[in-house]
């Protein structure tokens, strides 16, 4: 360390290099959302070629070293030299120089999800090696790359008919759609192994990478994606030719129709050429399931666009019932979240200059985008509902009786207020709190029952340990209605303990505790609360998750024991190491099934001390994959439970039996 400062002390980090040092800023994270993310930035140039109309084939494989692969039948990323750049070749230089990039040319793409021109350069930044081919005009073209840099200059071939004819069966099959095979074989192939330096995990997730190619399938209709995983023989091919219906079809899946028709809207914006598309289903169900995209991007934070499609189908409710002489209860007033109770909507947006927050595009920032979407779907609803009186008196009948269950719920939450007596402060009686008042320094176990309650509060730090013990399984609130839910003594406590409020009344600045631990047994029934208390939190305090709040301790399921040694195991594999090394003499080996049978200082050594804990923070890597998998096991749907569970059976490492 040394007092001066002066122009010695200016680093330059040039090329890609700020990409390695600051991975997150371009991917959002290093971890398992970051390491998939860049699989879904080199798809999304393929994307852009169909969204141009140049490509109709997308493929991706996870290879058995652990790479991916991404292919498409487009016109290949350009091979030329640019001047300007030195002569290096255009392929050179879009891997390899940040905001490079067809983006930026509106007669190349008018419509893109790439918007920076840092996607691919981004991958190959954070690559240990990357290999690219370019097939155009009979030629192949090569390079390669490691760490950004690269490390075989641009070659090229003739390719010869058995290349061409192993390419086509690749793509097409042998039976191809193609009358000879010299057709549709232009395009990229990018092949990349993420760099274990940089990434926490490089292990790629299946089901997470088809989940989001399955999404972009039903987004761009006619395009063919198929995803293969060379590890396990896993694959599956998406097509949807129905588009965006489809997928509400497929949301809607087990859920109890309001009306048959998916109602469809398609809309250009004649100034700005934005097209705007929706499709839309209303159920019986509570909970609202609304997706935005922005040239096939999952904008899972919103933006303008959904805010003009709420504001517009709030907007066409109201008129088309007050036009038809259905609002008759002056005192009751129909809100944006009443009428959209049981919606299922996809909105799908084509905008030529999109301005997101961030690399990451998690949000829609352009102000005028409100607007259009607003007007268009507004115009269009109400010609809808003008034909369709049948179908606006079922939903205006819901958006009521969503209405008073929500005044319901009102009165409950303000009830359980005036119930929680017991202390100055109106913190639920059972509430052990601690003495810290900063929430960043607080902690909050909430506990499965009295026994392991009383372990908990007496082997925990009282100054910055509460604990809250919760009696039998919570409401499943997947499948009550809301002035049900508050009703609930369990759920009142938890909303009074953490002081956040719910739902529209989220409040993350309240929160009174930034570590929010689920304790509870390592066993089906303890599984199970734990699961209950996350479907909770997800529907009405999802922010506490997205804030990185939440936490599932992990107690231990052994205690391997030899004279005044002692062990605590958190596996079948850690036990069966320890018990080799302790060796299979004298040895005593209890299972803990529940909290409740440590005692307090065993508690405290092995799930609550900081210094040795091991806590699971709880994040939301796809939000619309986390809707569907608590809508598959916490609601109605029986047949799609059982199926996912036949499907995952193989899967389960610790079954308790």
């Amino acid at each position: 360390m040394t007092d001066a400062y002066d122009a010695s002390h200016i680093t330059v980090l040039e090329g890609l290099k700020p990409v390695r040092e600051r991975p997150a800023m371009y991917i959002g994270s290093t971890g398992p959302r970051g390491l998939h993310h860049i699989v879904y930035e080199v798809v999304d140039n393929s994307v852009d070629e169909a969204l141009a109309g140049f490509c109709d084939l997308i493929l991706v494989a996870i290879n058995k070293d652990g790479s991916c692969t991404v292919e498409d039948n487009g016109r290949g990323i350009p091979v030329d030299a640019m001047p300007e750049q030195g002569g290096r070749s255009a392929l050179e230089v879009v891997l390899t120089v940040l905001h490079a990039g067809g983006k930026f040319d509106k007669n190349t793409y008018q419509v893109s999800g790439g918007l920076h021109g840092v996607g691919v350069s981004v991958v190959n930044a954070l690559s240990s090696w990357l290999e690219v081919s370019v097939f155009r005009d009979g030629r192949v073209y090569e390079m390669r790359f490691e760490r950004g840099d690269v490390t075989s200059d641009l070659k090229q071939h003739e390719e010869t008919e058995s290349e061409r004819r192993q390419r086509y069966v690749r793509r097409y099959g042998k039976n191809g759609r193609h009358k000879t095979p010299g057709s549709g074989l232009s395009g990229t192939r990018i092949t990349f192994m993420p760099d274990s330096s940089i990434f926490e995990t490089t292990n790629f997730d299946y089901d997470v990478i088809a989940h989001r190619l399955r999404e972009l399938a039903y987004l761009n209709s006619g395009v063919t994606i198929r995803i293969a995983d060379e590890r396990t023989g896993d694959a599956d091919t998406f097509c949807f030719e129905g588009g965006i219906r489809e997928y509400v079809t497929s949301l809607g899946e087990g859920k109890e129709k309001l009306h048959d028709d998916i109602i469809y809207i398609a809309k250009q914006d004649p100034e700005t050429a934005t097209e705007v598309e929706v499709a839309l289903q209303y159920n019986t169900g509570y909970s609202e399931t609304v997706y935005g995209y922005v040239n096939s991007v999952n904008t899972r934070e919103g933006g303008t666009h959904i805010e003009g499609f709420r504001s517009a189908i709030t907007r066409a409710i109201n008129t088309a019932a007050r036009r038809n002489g259905r609002i008759k209860d002056a005192d009751l007033q129909i809100r944006g979240e009443d009428v959209r109770e049981g919606l299922i909507a996809i909105i799908s947006t084509k905008i030529a200059n999109p301005q997101f927050e961030g690399q990451t595009k998690t949000r829609l920032g352009n102000s005028n985008i409100r607007g259009i979407v607003d007007s268009l779907v507004y115009q269009s609803m109400t010609e809808y509902f003008d034909e369709h009186p049948a179908v606006i008196q079922t939903i205006f009948e819901k958006a009521v009786t969503a209405a008073r269950a929500r005044d319901a719920a009102r009165h409950a939450r303000e009830l359980a207020r005036r119930k929680s007596t017991l202390e100055h402060s109106g913190l639920p009686g059972k509430l052990a709190d601690c003495s810290e008042r900063d929430p960043a320094k607080s902690e909050l176990y909430i506990v499965e029952g009295d026994s392991a309650g009383g372990s908990a509060k007496q082997g925990r730090d009282r100054r910055f340990q509460a604990i809250l013990p919760l009696r039998g399984k919570i409401l499943n609130v997947e499948k009550a209605a809301p002035h049900r839910i508050f009703k609930n003594n369990e759920i009142q406590a938890l909303i009074s303990a953490i002081g956040s409020g719910i739902s529209e009344s989220f409040d993350a600045e309240r929160t009174r505790y930034h570590y929010i631990i689920l304790m509870t047994d390592a066993d089906v029934d303890g599984a199970h609360i734990r699961t209950l208390l996350l479907t909770f939190l997800y529907r009405y305090m999802v922010g506490l998750i997205e804030q990185g709040y939440v936490y599932i301790a992990q107690p231990p399921l052994y205690r391997i024991a030899k004279g005044k040694e002692e062990r605590y195991v958190f596996s079948e594999e850690e036990m069966k190491q320890a018990i080799s090394e302790f060796g299979d003499r004298g040895i005593t080996i209890q299972r803990y099934k529940g909290l409740g049978e440590m005692n307090a200082h065993q508690l405290w050594d092995t799930t609550m001390d900081p210094e040795t804990r091991v806590l699971k923070q709880v994040h939301i890597e796809d939000a619309i994959y986390a809707n569907e998998i608590f809508e598959k096991l916490m609601g109605n749907d029986i047949s799609a439970r059982r199926d996912f569970i036949r499907r995952h059976a193989m899967e389960v490492k610790n079954l308790d039996i």
